[in-house]
């Protein structure tokens, strides 16, 4: 997925590969021809609504200087640090010059929202060029040219929302829609500024909603439309015939770069929350439980003797948090929460973050084969950066995958794994800590579905079908009960490094 914002670019047209009719051949054709016709129900211009919401979609642009290292082949730069020419750019320290810096930016769109200035955008457009932080400058670019500073009101980096302010009076502006009431084929229209192109208007229609790109997160829930949705887009709206923004046009998924017709944009009953809130000053409100969830593939459905689809598999809780005061348990399948069901259209991340902090909610799980209702008290999401410390570091560690020593898998063995048992000595060599319990991986068969499925040498299998594992006997004895119970798959728990425990199904050999 990228996010499409961009730089300016030229645009080059050569060639002669364009021939007109003309004459009453071509006007006939031009009359006739079904495709010269709008579809049926299409509006036969999108002229008046264009000129009537143009003036309230701007230009975002934004400037920042970033620390840049000298090139070690530069002959210049290695002049200058060897004799320590002063005030040097590149002298570095031993020339006693100024850091080098680079001028950065970016290109996007956005749309104002009251006719005193606030304006909606991405937060990827005005962060800063590592990710964190804020650019240094925002320029907002009227459709009369006019160019306005821009302060930042409030970003939001889970939902990708930010708000700038630029001083006005009476200026156009638009209103939100409800995006809850739109329909996949329904016409849409989006303005913005592609590749630095500005005011550039594109329709289409509805490709599909509650379109899930990650698998995870509260926000995974794009419009799909196959107007056209480029570089530079990020930030701008997308409206329905009434002239309302029913989505912000964030990303567009493609192999060049370039539109092919499958834009994303977040759904307005989304972006609208969190900028009245960001407008108030405050964080968004959105619910936490402290848990990391996977959805329930097919090979983990099999394993469980579930139906694919339908719930989402508890990789881990957190400890204190509401999650665990509640209950939960790592390996439970959360299939409903205050009474609606979990699916890929309704994910858990989605409803539990639709939750009002402070709110009490039921959450249905199946554990070992059971239905239980757990009650959870939601408590207010974490910033990113509290989140990032909650869940610690995910670097990965393992055996050397190319160590022409390791032990071959046995023929015929039923997930195509080579086990041993986890000692301190392999446990500080595939650096997990040294309370882990379960089997080192020492070898996987390239041609299994293990391997497939990433599994790979170092990592540790701590549970097969949530059976605590310390012997590949048991290991033997967990896939044999579950060939007996008529399943193909077994759900196995890895440990890998450093990184969160996850599960994985894996399909049993014949």
């Amino acid at each position: 997925m990228r996010y499409a914002y961009g730089v300016a670019a030229a645009l080059l047209i050569g060639g002669s590969a364009f021939s007109i009719a003309t004459g009453p051949v071509g006007a006939q054709v031009a009359q006739n021809s079904p495709a010269a016709m709008p579809p049926k129900g299409a509006p036969m211009s999108f002229a008046d609504l264009a000129a009537k919401l143009q003036p309230a979609v701007v230009n975002i642009s934004t400037r920042q200087r970033v620390p840049v290292q000298n090139q070690p082949n530069d002959p210049l730069a290695e002049f200058l640090r060897r004799f320590g020419q002063p005030g040097q750019e590149g002298g570095g320290e031993s020339g006693g010059g100024a850091p080098r810096t680079r001028e950065t930016g970016s290109l996007g769109s956005g749309f104002i929202i009251s006719p005193d200035g606030y304006v909606v955008t991405n937060n990827h457009l005005i962060q800063g060029a590592n990710g964190t932080g804020t650019v240094d400058s925002v320029t907002v670019i009227l459709s009369d040219r006019r160019e306005l500073p821009a302060r930042i009101i409030g970003r939001d980096q889970a939902s990708d929302l930010a708000l700038l302010k630029i001083e006005g009076q009476n200026l156009p502006y638009v209103n939100w829609g409800d995006s809850q009431r739109a329909r996949v084929g329904d016409w849409v229209m989006a303005i913005g500024n592609p590749y630095g192109l500005g005011g550039t208007v594109t329709a289409g229609i509805i490709s599909a909603l509650h379109r899930g790109i990650t698998g995870a997160g509260a926000y995974d829930r794009y419009i799909q439309t196959d107007a056209s949705i480029n570089m530079g887009n990020s930030g701008g709206p997308m409206f329905d015939l009434n002239g309302n923004v029913i989505g912000v046009n964030s990303a567009l998924i493609s192999p060049t770069g370039a539109s092919v017709g499958i834009g994303l944009a977040i759904p307005a009953e989304l972006a609208r929350p969190v900028i009245e809130s960001l407008r108030k000053g405050q964080r968004p409100q959105r619910g936490y439980l402290g848990i990391g969830l996977l959805p329930l593939d097919e090979s983990s459905a099999a394993a469980l003797g579930l139906p694919k689809d339908r719930g989402e598999l508890v990789r881990s809780v957190v400890p204190g948090q509401p999650a665990q005061r509640a209950g939960l348990q790592q390996g439970d399948v959360i299939v409903r929460v205050g009474g609606r069901d979990v699916t890929p259209d309704e994910t858990a991340s989605f409803l539990i973050a639709n939750v009002t902090p402070g709110q009490r909610v039921p959450i249905e799980v199946i554990r070992d084969g059971k239905r239980l209702t757990l009650n959870a008290t939601v408590a207010q999401r974490p910033t990113e950066e509290e989140l990032a410390k909650i869940n610690g570091s995910t670097d990965q560690g393992g055996f050397d995958p190319n160590d022409q020593n390791a032990p071959a898998v046995p023929a015929g063995q039923a997930l195509g794994l080579s086990l041993q048992a986890l000692t301190p000595d392999i446990a500080r060599a595939v650096q997990v800590p040294a309370t882990t319990r379960g089997l080192v991986v020492t070898n996987v068969d390239p041609n299994s579905d293990a391997a497939e499925k990433g599994i790979r040498r170092g990592d540790v299998i701590i549970s097969v079908n949530r059976q605590a594992v310390a012997s590949t006997a048991q290991v033997a004895a967990a896939v044999d009960a579950a060939r007996k119970a008529g399943r193909t798959a077994v759900l196995l728990l890895v440990k890998r490094g450093s990184a969160p425990e996850t599960f994985i199904g894996v399909d049993i050999a014949g």
